[in-house]
């Protein structure tokens, strides 16, 4: 490659640790799809996939040692916390590993041939096929589960489908590292390298989304970025699928009978979710609705106490740390908003945790308080005090998409409804998660879960965590009276994995 050098930095410090690799040109951008896209054809067939992912998994899991140690000095995110990220990410391979085996992803539908139908039906095989390249744009907080060797990656492999990365600049060396592994691993089943590929540098990043042999789009990080990617996806003369999670405030709302019965907890709770990992979970809570009185008031008390307690850290980049101590500064400075505990810049290159309380009523309407209603990334929350339940159905009605929304009812309110069934029902549409007495994050790679919401959380309904991401990558397709030969994946299915034939159900035994 012959583009700009890139750089690993150390976020402790800002300075320079490596020249990792060169900024991709568009020539080098071509040829990592087009290797790519020649791969599809080696990834067709399922045990070989799923074999491939276990040993992904494996060699990641062998490396430890040396991939944690990179990414903490590329990340100041700590051995702890990336370690178990990356038994997360090792567990999601062979999650899908188990998926691919299955083959229940495959969704195969059989209609067998009725000539009394009007009109008639013929022999009709339908199942999924994967769609081809996919472009996975990395994460910065995330630089396993949510980057090279994340989710997307994960699920595009199991679904048949060649990658290319766009590393995150924050972590170029630890991708590089992990790239090596995941085609050490494809190479142990005579796979080609290409169905991994990994390219560098912000122009790289729009050349990918925009060349033709790329048939969708993972990305993680900012609205801005994610909507300019996904505007440059829709605007192809071939569109293309992009599966964004852009940003999210993951609103949570206090009832004043769950204040009044355990305020010290939740404020607790509140304060270790809203500060994890340094403020930087894409599902931080970012809103708290909490009620006026004495027992809203022992809740912010709690919390104070809480995030007064919390050390300065050090966020990914100084870029982060720069918009985070403009952003606190200028809610900070809006009227009727006070700072229990300063949020900020903190010692050399670290940051303050702290929070903001305003009236819920400064919400309700139109104003230059909206600016509470965007999301902050960093060790920030913003408690909005209300004073009826109608102000806060008039904020919530206000709030965008969301990744998650939390409830905090009282024990009764959990048992008979009322209230609480109301909140939620209000909550529902916000979010694609809604936690209930608990606290984000909470994401599961498990079949039930979703991660993603209405916009601008993602620009998709679909998951970017869990077994059904799989889906994300797939096209359903049929075929007319199949020869025996034509279709292994419908041939070879096992019969309980697909749905019953001429839309029939079966019943259990």
């Amino acid at each position: 490659m012959s583009g700009t050098q890139v750089w690993s930095v150390d976020p402790r410090t800002g300075k320079q640790r490596e020249a990792v690799a060169s900024e991709a040109t568009a020539a080098d951008v071509d040829r990592a799809v087009r290797a790519a896209h020649d791969a599809r054809a080696a990834l067709a067939d399922r045990t070989v996939r799923a074999a491939f992912l276990r040993t992904a998994a494996e060699r990641l899991d062998a490396a430890k040692d040396r991939l944690v140690a990179a990414a903490d000095a590329e990340t100041a995110l700590g051995a702890p916390r990336l370690t178990g990220e990356l038994a997360r990410s090792c567990y999601q391979l062979r999650a899908f590993a188990d998926i691919v085996d299955e083959g229940a992803f495959l969704d195969v539908i059989i209609d067998h041939p009725d000539d009394t139908a009007t009109p008639p039906v013929p022999d009709l095989r339908r199942f999924k096929v994967p769609l081809g390249v996919v472009a996975v744009y990395a994460a910065s907080n995330f630089p396993f589960a949510f980057s090279v060797p994340g989710g997307d990656t994960a699920s595009a492999l199991a679904a048949g489908c060649p990658v290319v990365v766009k590393a995150h600049p924050d972590h170029p060396a630890t991708s590089e590292l992990v790239a090596a592994v995941l085609r050490e691993a494809a190479a142990e089943h005579d796979l080609p390298e290409a169905v991994v590929g990994l390219v560098h540098g912000f122009d790289a990043g729009v050349e990918l989304v925009r060349h033709p042999l790329v048939a969708a789009a993972g990305f993680t990080g900012s609205v801005r970025g994610g909507r300019a990617l996904f505007d440059a996806a829709a605007a192809r003369p071939v569109p293309i699928p992009f599966h964004g999670e852009l940003g999210s405030l993951n609103p949570v709302v206090v009832t004043e009978a769950a204040a009044a019965e355990r305020a010290e907890e939740i404020g607790t709770g509140l304060a270790g979710s809203m500060t994890l990992g340094v403020g930087q979970f894409c599902v931080k809570p970012g809103l708290v609705l909490t009620p006026e009185g004495e027992a809203g008031d022992r809740l912010v008390k709690a919390l104070g106490e809480a995030v007064a307690s919390v050390g300065e850290g050090v966020l990914l980049d100084g870029r982060m740390r720069d918009n985070f101590v403009d952003g606190v500064t200028e809610r900070a400075a809006l009227p009727d908003v006070q700072a229990p505990v300063s949020p900020g810049a903190g010692g050399d290159r670290t940051v303050a945790a702290g929070f903001l309380t305003v009236p819920a009523a400064r919400l309700a309407d139109e104003g230059p308080h909206d600016l509470l209603l965007e999301e902050c990334f960093g060790p920030v929350t913003v408690v909005a005090r209300y004073a009826t339940r109608d102000e806060a159905t008039r904020v919530l009605s206000r709030l965008p998409g969301n990744l998650t929304a939390t409830l905090h009812v009282s024990t009764g309110e959990a048992e008979d409804g009322g209230d609480g069934t109301a909140l939620l029902t209000e909550l529902t549409p916000l979010a694609g998660r809604v936690v209930v007495n608990g606290w984000p994050t909470g994401v599961a790679v498990a079949h039930a879960q979703q991660h993603g919401g209405p916009y601008p959380a993602t620009t998709s309904t679909s998951t970017s965590v869990g077994g059904t991401a799989v889906e994300r990558w797939l096209r359903p397709a049929h075929l007319h009276h199949p020869a025996p030969r034509l279709r292994p994946a419908v041939r070879r299915v096992r019969p309980r994995l697909q749905r019953p034939p001429d839309g029939r159900r079966r019943r259990r035994r």
